[in-house]
């Protein structure tokens, strides 16, 4: 049984939450001085735009007003994305990001900037950038060999270069 008002918050929403064609990534409840805020992070293959995000925003609302799920304070709800530097830590988080740029910390120990150019059930092929002009190498990651990783962001890229969508 649910013990946090975070696990019985996801398990209340969840549902909602994928029956609108997303994935909920995370639930968190902040105090804000005397009020609280729930926040609510929501993804998918395709991405999530404002449409999407409102049609969630209200469904999730409604869904809170008709329970005590919060309690009996104010609180505000906000439904967003999980932002340009995501963290990758499920399977389809480094799916979503092939073509992207991430940041490894490895657990052997180091860090590795490389392109996601593959994620399959065991790992990444990635493509990690010459240095020095130097031709990018490929190389292979297994998920065991990665302690965190998260997507970066990329400001002079050419628009050849785009992630695959």
């Amino acid at each position: 049984m649910s013990t946090t008002q975070s696990e019985r918050l996801r398990e209340l929403l969840e549902p909602l939450v994928s029956s609108q064609g997303l994935d909920l990534e995370e639930i968190a409840v902040d105090s804000v001085g005397r009020k609280r805020v729930l926040r609510v992070v929501v993804d998918s293959d395709s991405g999530a735009d404002l449409d999407r995000i409102a049609d969630v925003s209200r469904a999730l609302s409604a869904k809170l007003d008709e329970t005590d799920a919060m309690g009996e304070g104010e609180y505000t709800l906000e439904v967003g994305t999980p932002g340009a530097e995501r963290p990758l830590t499920e399977h389809r988080h480094y799916v979503r990001a092939v073509g992207r740029l991430a940041k490894f910390q490895l657990t052997e120990g180091g860090e590795l900037v490389a392109r996601i150019l593959k994620a399959d059930d065991d790992g990444v092929d990635l493509e990690v950038p010459g240095v020095k002009g130097r031709k990018a190498t490929a190389r292979r990651l297994a998920f065991d060999d990665i302690a965190r990783a998260r997507v970066q962001v990329e400001f002079n890229r050419k628009d050849n270069e785009k992630p695959a969508e």
